[in-house]
């Protein structure tokens, strides 16, 4: 093996590298998950191979060919060093202007170089450079490892697990001390198969009225986000800790109970999210219900009246228990003579003993409202009055992208509801978009992470919001294929139902066809690892 055979060898294994910062971004969007990130490359089989199969083997075979080819003018050692190095040239030039390329597309999620990503883009330079390296003393064009780059991130998070599972040990281990010297620290879990981001904001905005509350920010809810939080924002002054607990997978929700030890456990729901990892809402459901088991035996355990699988789980319960909705003097909180429109919503919030106050909100839905009565019963059972409770609930600000209402241009009104689109939250997006005067549009990429329900589910809302949805525009002709079918079955004409390739013509579309006095509803948007 030469000086060129290694410095090919180097700069192949540099440009390799560069370019697996896209299945980098891929397996960081799938939360470092190996599984996840393999779901996606079966999903993207031939967008993962494309090019970098295509660039792998020409550049190969070109090198092959050179070698042949300039071996009738020069010797062979000469002919090969050359025919390296205008193959490396090349090479080179046409990966590096495809890094380019991709480099400048629009990132919904962008990708971000923590400090766990460097240790992996690390890992991943040490194998191609040991990989192509290899390649060179075999004797076989180096170039051929550019046919791998897909496979690169997913052997360095196979290699780095071990060392990342210490790292995150280690942080686990710290945030669990500094809990243990809060034991005056009312501590909070809040889970659900949607509804917990909201839940959470709603509570800490009524809580707030009393204590002072720290809540895990935006969609914090894995051990790791949990343990960010603990170690950099929880201080000596906060009297209250509000903890999202999320789960993919059975067992998720019992390792957030070992790290916080809530006393409090609040389920907002239980639906079909997620089949896909978890295989049947059965599943779901007992893996929701991991948080009330958690609970010590002076726990108290707050369930969303919802009729179907948290009655299940709330009679299921033995502790302390509250149920919460939207009628019934049955439920220890519950809301009625509910008014939804542009204001928001106002209703009356009773407790089950005779007390009653009018509410007002900024938030849109049924479903929030629901929230906001569940969060109620939290308050009341801490000791907040009523009258407290009511302005908390008045201070409560509309997650962003969560039904969240957006003066559009010329007159458009904008219902944002863009974040992680689920059947049952879909179904009440339609119903606020149907409160509202107008014509009613929507722009959706549809429901993924279903399982083998996924066609179905879709299908379903398909013919759910042709019933409400004046026009609708599909994003990802592919994956809204089965909304498409069932809109049509639903009544809606041909011509009102446009599928498009992504958001940027979506909006274009919108540009062209919409009218003043609209209402648009965003349902879900995609993070860049759907992209068809």
């Amino acid at each position: 093996m030469g000086f060129i055979d290694v410095g090919a060898a180097l700069v192949v294994a540099f440009v390799c590298t560069s370019y697996s910062r896209y299945y980098l971004h891929m397996l960081q969007l799938e939360s470092y998950q190996l599984d996840g990130y393999r779901r996606w490359m079966a999903k993207h089989r031939e967008k993962m191979l494309g090019w970098t199969l295509n660039v792998g083997v020409l550049a190969s075979v070109a090198n092959v060919a050179l070698w042949l080819i300039l071996s009738m003018f020069l010797g062979t050692d000469a002919a090969e060093g050359v025919a390296t190095v205008i193959t490396l040239i090349v090479f080179s030039a046409v990966a590096m202007r495809l890094f380019v390329i991709q480099y400048k597309v629009p990132e919904k999620k962008p990708f971000v170089l923590t400090a766990r990503m460097k240790r992996l883009y690390s890992a991943l330079a040490l194998i191609a450079l040991a990989v192509s390296l290899m390649l060179a003393y075999l004797g076989l064009p180096p170039f051929l490892l550019f046919i791998g780059v897909p496979y690169l991130a997913l052997v360095a998070g196979f290699v780095m697990g071990p060392i990342e599972r210490r790292v995150n040990e280690y942080y686990l281990n710290d945030a669990k001390r500094k809990l243990e010297g809060r034991a005056d620290l009312i501590r909070i879990g809040i889970t659900g198969s949607y509804g917990k981001t909201s839940t959470k904001f709603i509570l800490q905005a009524i809580l707030s009225e009393k204590f002072d509350v720290l809540a895990t920010p935006s969609s914090f809810n894995t051990p790791m986000g949990l343990t960010r939080v603990i170690r950099e924002r929880l201080e000596d002054h906060h009297q209250v800790f509000l903890a999202e607990m999320g789960a993919r997978h059975a067992g998720d929700i019992a390792e957030l109970i070992d790290l916080v030890h809530p006393t409090y456990g609040v389920l907002t729901s239980v639906g079909e999210q997620h089949l896909e990892t978890f295989g049947d809402i059965e599943t779901v459901a007992n893996t929701k219900y991991e948080l009330l088991e958690g609970l010590p035996a002076d726990g108290v355990a707050f369930f969303a009246a919802d009729g179907g699988w948290c009655d299940k789980l709330f009679a299921r319960y033995e502790g302390e228990k509250y149920r919460a909705g939207l009628s019934g003097g049955y439920l220890s909180m519950y809301a009625e003579e509910i008014q939804v429109g542009s204001f928001g919503s106002r209703f009356i919030l009773c407790d089950g003993e005779g007390n009653r106050v009018h509410c007002q909100t900024r938030l849109l839905g049924r479903h929030n409202i629901q929230n906001i009565a569940l969060c109620a019963a939290v308050a009341r059972r801490l000791g907040l009055g009523m009258e407290e409770i009511a302005r908390g609930i008045s201070k409560a600000q509309p997650v962003e992208h969560r039904l969240q209402l957006i003066p559009g241009a010329r007159d458009i009104t904008i219902i944002d509801d863009a974040f992680n689109s689920n059947p049952v939250g879909a179904s009440a997006a339609l119903e606020v978009l149907n409160a509202f005067p107008g014509r009613h549009l929507i722009v959706t990429p549809g429901m993924v992470e279903q399982g083998k329900k996924e066609w179905d589910i879709n299908y379903r809302f398909g013919v759910q919001l042709a019933s409400v949805c004046d026009l609708a525009i599909l994003v990802g002709p592919k994956r809204t294929e089965p909304i498409r079918q069932g809109a049509l079955h639903g009544g809606m004409a041909r011509e009102d139902v446009i599928s498009v390739a992504d958001l940027s013509e979506a909006t274009a579309v919108l540009g062209r066809v919409g009218r003043s006095g609209d209402v648009v509803l965003f349902e879900n948007d995609l993070p860049d690892n759907y992209s068809e």
